[in-house]
């Protein structure tokens, strides 16, 4: 367990090659079917990926995003905190820098999958300013359904905000 988090102290980076075995770690507690090395060196290497990982205290990877975009529409693929690191704002953090880098890149909308099971991702996407746009039925691989989310990002602040 951690100590108490600072987030004025936690710092976010490109992931790279290096950051693997530490990703792929939270991956495998986080979900049931994870990414392989392959897909995460994938995003790394594509040009239309911003992989970024979260690091706290010590230098601990505490979380990380994969998002991507073409033309002038992003989606987040894939976002998981370390089990002991959930609930301190690393997730915020993370979800906020992805829409501010992907508004850099000329990104107008942001879309997401959740599971409709996940009530706490759900709930920081709400707050985040993500709008429920639909649902696909049995989505994931044990027939769960998940919530299609989207956010508009505002050009008049500069940075991404809920219109």
């Amino acid at each position: 367990m951690l100590p108490e988090m600072d987030l004025d102290a936690a710092t976010i980076h490109p992931m790279t090659a290096a950051d693997l075995d530490e990703v792929i770690a939270i991956e495998t507690d986080s979900f049931p079917r994870p990414w392989t090395r392959d897909h995460f060196l994938a995003e790394i290497d594509s040009h239309r990926s911003l992989p970024l990982i979260a690091r706290i205290g010590q230098g601990q990877l505490a979380g990380y995003i994969c998002a991507t975009f073409v033309l002038d529409e992003g989606e987040i693929l894939d976002v998981a905190v370390r089990r002991d690191c959930r609930g301190r704002g690393v997730g915020r953090m993370l979800v906020d820098t992805a829409i501010s880098a992907l508004a850099a890149h000329g990104v107008r909308t942001v879309g997401l999958e959740v599971r409709v099971s996940n009530e706490s991702a759900i709930a920081l996407y709400r707050r985040i300013g993500f709008e429920d746009v639909g649902v696909r039925k049995s989505y994931y691989e044990n027939g769960e359904d998940a919530i299609l989310m989207a956010y508009t990002i505002n050009d008049s602040e500069g940075r991404a905000d809920a219109v």
